[in-house]
């Protein structure tokens, strides 16, 4: 039974608490800029065992009367086709699979807003129109030369007063985007500019799950979130505006800490008044309350850190770039006093290519058990470790063949002679199909078939690097995969 180390409700409950104080705490309106995902957000369930990958969305749902969303996109991104590399799918894409998402939770999304707009951008100009026919209102902010440090021209009607005024309708206004770099900080601050003229009393939060703030520096849940920045050279530090103020340690990151003097004095010149003293006070991040089971916790940041670490030597093998990203997790690996040996599926998935010369797979089910698989002639390892993993679940005996070689042998044929395939050997999706044909005259491949969900979590190792549909279908199933940063047809490794 996999362990639990973080109480969901606990964190809903103040989650949402807290983000109801901060409102009443600025007269009745807030500006909250949510860093991170909304949902799907699995390196936290990676790193908080027990937190949900949809925890932040259902969240705000707690509070969906008092709250709309307004989705920022940078009109550059737009032009650029800015890809996120997790979906696939342009930011542009993107925020309409958002605006889907959030309705269906039954969440008010007020409007989009594109930043660093330009009349000659025709992408953005095309986009705003497909937007306003879905019956979306589009407001454009202008590029502001001179931002974040020039106060004077930013805080003045060349600045702030050129962009257009997002009209909203609920105390909670939650600004996202489909990726970093968007502006959601300079529409929040454009907007309290603007409501100021109005007489409107607004104030600006923001919420980041990572670092988390009330946990120590080297706590492994906060390096675990260096080691999934580490391309973007974030680095977490003490907050010395915080430290300063209250005598009090807290956590944050670099960025934050940097801008936060150009925040502060933006604050002044808008209110008069700046209601921070650290870049930790503008957080509502509860999660760190919510922690039920420290030691679990730790450990699961300590496998999630050794898994940035093979990601990140298999996106240096891949694209033949320089070890700087693997150096630096090696480096947090080796403060934490972590190893890959500390993996237990890396572990297994060697010896046993090292018993039977051929590339292996090894997978942890929830029970600790593991299992593992080899290369053969009809089989990939990865695929043969998912067959011998649901075997063990349904209780099927080992030596029972559930794919008999003359039902699989047709379909390799197949590959090499009709489909240009690289290898006769079944990838995962085509095991499970040629499995689940077997269903109706197979009772032991429907019994072992109605087992994949409980893959979910499931840890794995492949001593090769995986073909990316076998790395597709692992994540639908839930699996958590690192591979060995070597070819299958090369045994050198970096």
């Amino acid at each position: 039974m996999t362990k639990i180390g973080f109480d969901s409700e606990k964190y809903l409950f103040m989650q949402s608490q807290k983000i109801t104080e901060r409102i009443n705490e600025f007269g009745g309106k807030l500006y909250l800029e949510f860093g991170g995902k909304l949902f799907d957000d699995n390196h936290a369930a990676r790193v908080l065992p027990g937190f949900e990958p949809d925890s932040k969305i259902k969240m705000l749902s707690k509070l969906k009367d008092k709250a709309e969303i307004v989705i920022v996109i940078n009109s550059v991104d737009i032009q650029k086709n800015k890809v996120r590399a997790d979906l696939g799918i342009t930011y542009d894409q993107d925020v309409i699979r958002l605006i889907g998402i959030f309705r269906s939770y039954g969440l008010y999304v007020g409007s989009v807003v594109l930043s660093r707009f330009d009349k000659s951008n025709e992408p953005a100009v095309m986009f705003k129109k497909r937007l306003e026919k879905l019956g979306l209102k589009v407001y454009r902010h202008q590029v502001i030369q001179g931002y974040p440090n020039d106060l004077r021209s930013i805080i003045s009607e060349d600045g702030f007063g050129k962009n257009e005024y997002i009209e909203t309708t609920r105390n909670l206004v939650v600004v996202t985007a489909p990726g970093p770099g968007s502006g959601k900080m300079a529409t929040c601050l454009s907007n309290i500019y603007h409501d100021l003229k109005r007489g409107i009393k607004s104030g600006y939060a923001k919420y980041e799950t990572f670092p988390v703030w009330n946990l120590p520096l080297k706590h492994p849940v906060n390096v675990a979130y260096e080691a999934a920045t580490a391309d973007l050279n974030d680095v977490n530090m003490i907050d010395p505006w915080h430290l300063s103020a209250y005598g009090v340690t807290t956590v944050n990151y670099n960025r934050d800490v940097e801008i936060f003097p150009v925040l502060n004095a933006l604050f002044e010149k808008i209110l008069g008044k700046s209601p921070y003293k650290s870049p930790t006070d503008m957080g509502v991040n509860m999660a760190g309350f919510a922690i039920s089971n420290n030691e679990v916790c730790e450990e699961a940041s300590k496998q999630e850190i050794i898994r940035r670490y093979f990601k990140a030597l298999e996106n240096e093998r891949r694209n033949n770039l320089d070890p700087d990203e693997s150096q630096k997790i090696e480096h947090l690996m080796r403060g934490l006093n972590v190893s890959v040996e500390d993996r237990k599926v890396y572990v297994e998935a060697l010896k046993k290519e090292q018993k039977t010369g051929v590339p292996c797979s090894a997978i942890e089910l929830s029970d600790g058990t593991i299992i593992t698989g080899k290369t053969s002639e009809l089989f990939e390892s990865q695929s043969a470790v998912l067959v011998n993993a649901i075997k063990y679940l349904a209780g099927i005996p080992d030596e029972q063949k559930l794919l008999m070689p003359e039902r699989i042998v047709p379909i390799t044929e197949l590959k090499v002679k009709y489909l240009d395939s690289k290898t006769p050997r079944l990838h995962i999706d085509e095991t499970l199909i040629a499995l689940s044909s077997s269903c109706a005259s197979n009772v032991s491949a429907e019994k072992a078939i109605s087992k994949l969900p409980l893959l979910n979590g499931a840890q794995m190792h492949t001593t090769v690097l995986l073909p990316h549909i076998d790395a597709k279908m692992a994540r639908k199933l839930g699996i958590v995969v690192t591979s060995s940063p070597v070819y299958e047809d090369k045994t050198s490794k970096l």
